[in-house]
């Protein structure tokens, strides 16, 4: 597939409007969506990684773009009628929920003087004809001839603004903006300056969430020499090129920034360049991009498809084809990269940031990227590395702003978990023996470790499957680097997620979870498969709890729609149900049917959960966190489930007839003639010409193999005689 197709099948509108299948047919309509049903993504322009996006400001939630309100549960409340955009800003959240923190710097608004010059700064435009594809966002703004176009590079974006008639035109840069249009969304900042040369060029330096934003701002192509003006709170402040502030708060809070203002004739283009840093001015001015708005898009459009073609696929239908690369283009949106652009510490290096819901990431979206990015997996991981040396703790959700901790009380270890990640795939460039330290370190760190630690479980119960399981990624770590010492006292305490069930039931004791009950935590993807199927007495009777779960013999759940009800809610949930897809604490849970010889199972969930993905701007079952839930679409469409910390991999049901998977050491190659929902079941498989009788897969297997499976319409023996021992 050339490169310009791989392109033509991304959307990146899909994920930012509400839910399209609004009521799920079939098995996934026994499953509960008790979370936001819409995709909270955004259209914006940005790379692979990249440390900048770019897109149109409507203050929706959370993003900064679309017309949704915040939302917890069920379907959003509206904001406005239509989309209504108040400039242009940069850094957004991807998919995410209320992590506080929602960015939308540095907005930049095109006016005219008929629009009313820097008065009409805050005025809505709806926005028409909007077009995205990777790396470019467009949109004319009703009512004022002004057709904008953006775009990035690694460090900066690019603006075009068309003037559709003569005027005297006009840039402003709010340089304090940050947030969106909710209660407790917008950021205020704590000290800002920003000057100006009088004609084309103006920076600033914004503390902004406790880190330090610089920008630097160009105008390029006009015709007449422009004049730049310092404002503040709407009034132009004449002949002054500098202003500083101190300790801003809300009661004393004005915006500033700097208006550009020049006559343009109709059909005119002006650009504006901005570089970004979050360091120092210097670095800034450095990072502003140097190449005319479309060698800009085209540049990026490359970048987008060289990441991109990691994977090619052949067959399924249209629809599956344009879901399953706008999937793998979300998965690639987040962390964003900014090597030596640390705001934490001062020497240079890799930096990420942005990994707001490192709870969903870590099971299907990083494991992802480091399969198919070993660079990304060496720098990624030694960011970690830096992270918790300087912060005390590795990251659970890690934002563009202080306070690292914000999440703790979600989940623990996540990063142990991405480490063994990298270990699996056999990446380079780790001091291991320093992962092994730190990692062992942060086991027993905090009020929660040292409960786990002491006595072998700790509360919310979660916490222990967690920690537990970052004890084994480290006895992993520890028996690569040869410390017989670590690994012996690591694998004594991954023993501890026994501790968190209830031997008589087979489900995790009584506590407080996050996002769901004890059914959605009680069947993880564990390190210790056997004494998992043990402990609820059999196969059989885990196969009856799972299919309870599932819904197979259960009567249809209830939809949640706006604002539901707390009974609502409760009613819900009482059915123990799978949450659909619409969140990411059960969406492995699939897969363990493959352990207890019930392939079948896994080809039936999976195949109806792929259909609630859809190529419109609705088709999206909820959050998409930071490419965690698309990431499990890319993975399970292609027939390969990763089981993150483990080496292994779980076939599935593929939707395409091939696919190739171009791994850093050789190609992998999955057939499966003939497959489609209706031929969904796998009756047969080879590994490179021999015979393969269970669904398992090892990292070493995937490197130059091929995976030829026969599809079937029902059910055979494929995978029936699967034990334990598969694992």
């Amino acid at each position: 597939m050339s490169k310009s197709n791989i392109l033509e099948d991304v959307d990146p509108f899909v994920g930012s409007e509400p839910m399209d299948v609004v009521v799920p047919q079939g098995l996934a309509s026994k499953w509960f969506f008790p979370k936001p049903l819409i995709g909270n993504t955004h259209p914006g322009a940005t790379l692979p990684f990249g440390m900048v996006s770019a897109c149109a400001y409507t203050g929706g939630y959370p993003t900064g773009y679309g017309r949704w309100g915040k939302c917890l549960q069920g379907v959003p409340a509206t904001l406005d009628d239509a989309k209504r955009g108040r400039g242009f800003t940069h850094f957004h959240p991807s998919g995410v929920g209320a992590i506080r923190k929602y960015y939308n710097y540095a907005r930049v608004v095109p006016l005219t003087d008929a629009m009313g010059g820097l008065d009409a700064i805050d005025k809505p435009h709806k926005l028409e004809n909007e077009v995205a594809r990777p790396g470019y966002y467009a949109c004319e703004l009703n009512g004022t001839g002004i057709t904008a176009e953006l775009s990035v590079t690694s460090r900066g974006a690019v603006h075009r603004y068309t003037f559709a008639q003569d005027c005297e035109a006009m840039i402003a840069i709010d340089f304090s903006h940050g947030g969106i249009a909710i209660e407790d969304g917008q950021t205020i900042p704590l000290r800002g300056n920003c000057t100006t040369d009088g004609i084309n060029t103006a920076q600033s330096d914004v503390v902004l969430e406790g880190v330090s934003l610089c920008t630097a701002a160009t105008l390029r192509n006009y015709e007449d020499e422009p004049v730049a003006q310092l404002w503040e709170d709407g009034q132009i402040l004449e002949d002054q090129e500098d202003l500083s502030y101190h300790y801003i708060r809300p009661s004393t809070f004005k915006p500033f920034g700097v208006l550009f203002t020049m006559p343009v004739k109709a059909g005119h283009q002006l650009e504006l360049r901005l570089g970004f840093s979050l360091r120092t001015i210097r670095k800034a001015r450095k990072n502003q991009p140097t190449r005319r708005f479309e060698v800009t898009a085209q540049r990026a459009a490359d970048r987008w498809a060289d990441k991109l073609g990691a994977i090619e696929v052949e067959g399924g239908t249209e629809a599956q084809r344009k879901v399953f690369r706008t999937s793998q283009y979300r998965c690639l949106v987040k962390p964003c990269e900014a090597r030596d652009e640390s705001p934490f510490w001062p020497w240079d290096g890799p930096f990420y940031f942005d990994m707001s819901t490192m709870w969903d990431m870590y099971k299907t979206q990083l494991p992802l990227a480091l399969s198919l990015y070993p660079d990304f997996g060496r720098d990624f991981v030694n960011a970690l590395l830096n992270i918790v040396e300087i912060e005390g703790n590795f990251p659970i959700g890690y934002r563009m702003a202080r306070g690292f901790d914000r999440f703790a009380h979600q989940a623990s270890a996540l990063s142990h978990v991405t480490i063994a990640d990298a270990l699996t795939r056999g990446i380079d460039g780790i001091d291991w023996e320093r992962a092994a330290t730190v990692m062992a370190g942060d086991i027993s760190r905090g009020g929660t470790g040292e409960a786990f630690v002491h006595q072998g479980i700790v509360h919310p119960i979660t916490h222990t499957l967690d920690l537990a399981y970052g004890c084994y990624c480290t006895a992993r770590i520890a028996q690569h680097i040869g410390d017989d010492r670590l690994y012996a006292q690591m694998a004594e305490k991954a023993a501890y997620w026994k501790n968190a069930y209830n031997p008589e039931t087979g489900l995790l004791q009584h506590s407080t979870f996050y996002e769901g009950g004890k059914w959605n935590y009680s069947f993880r993807l564990l390190h210790d498969i056997p004494g998992r199927i043990a402990l609820s007495g059999g196969a059989e009777p885990l196969i009856t709890q799972l299919d309870q779960f599932f819904g197979f013999e259960g009567e249809p759940a209830p939809r949640v729609g706006l604002t539901p009800s707390v009974e609502e809610l409760e009613a819900g949930y009482r059915m123990h149900r799978f949450e659909g897809l619409c969140n990411e604490p059960d969406m492995e849970v699939p897969y363990i049917y493959a352990f207890l010889g019930r392939h079948d199972r896994v080809c039936d969930i999976v195949r109806e959960g792929l259909k609630l993905f859809t190529p419109t701007p609705g088709g999206m079952v909820g959050n998409d966190d930071s490419g965690g839930m698309t990431s499990w679409y890319v993975c399970s469409a292609k027939g390969l489930f990763p089981v993150a910390g483990q080496d292994l991999f779980i076939i599935g049901s593929p939707v395409f007839e091939r696919s190739v998977t171009h791994l850093p050491g050789g190609d992998f190659i999955i057939e499966a003639p003939g497959t489609s929902d209706t031929c969904r079941y796998v009756s047969g498989a080879t590994l490179n010409d021999q015979p393969l009788d269970q669904p398992f897969l090892r990292w070493a297997e995937l490197l130059g193999g091929t995976l030829r499976l026969t599809m079937s319409e029902q059910p055979g023996a494929w995978g029936t005689a699967v034990t334990a021992a598969g694992h």
